[in-house]
């Protein structure tokens, strides 16, 4: 399965992590992982660890994401990138909209 989303047991995190593309495909799967984060307001963690490559349709879903979830979670983060990951992100600016660790 190419994204599998988890919440902590007191709801203050949700992670999503996303294996192998990141890409199109995974549009609809993406929208729903995040559809419903709860009254917790929890911190999102986009877990690009096992992610070998993502394009401008996943930077899209991620500002989507930000727009749509706003004040409903304390924030979100993308953690464990890539080095070559990281570079599209930093290319982007995205460090100025996300918190990247």
């Amino acid at each position: 399965m190419p994204l599998h989303r988890q919440f902590a047991n007191d709801g203050k995190e949700l992670i999503i992590a996303i294996k192998g593309k990141f890409d199109f495909g995974l549009v609809q799967e993406f929208r729903q992982a995040y559809s419903n984060v709860g009254d917790q307001q929890p911190t999102v963690f986009i877990d690009l660890r096992e992610t070998e490559y993502l394009d401008s349709s996943a930077l899209g879903m991620l500002l989507n994401m930000r727009k749509s979830l706003g004040k409903s979670v304390k924030g979100i983060h993308i953690i464990n990138c890539r080095p070559e990951v990281r570079s599209i992100l930093d290319i982007s600016r995205f460090d100025k909209l996300f918190v990247i660790e």
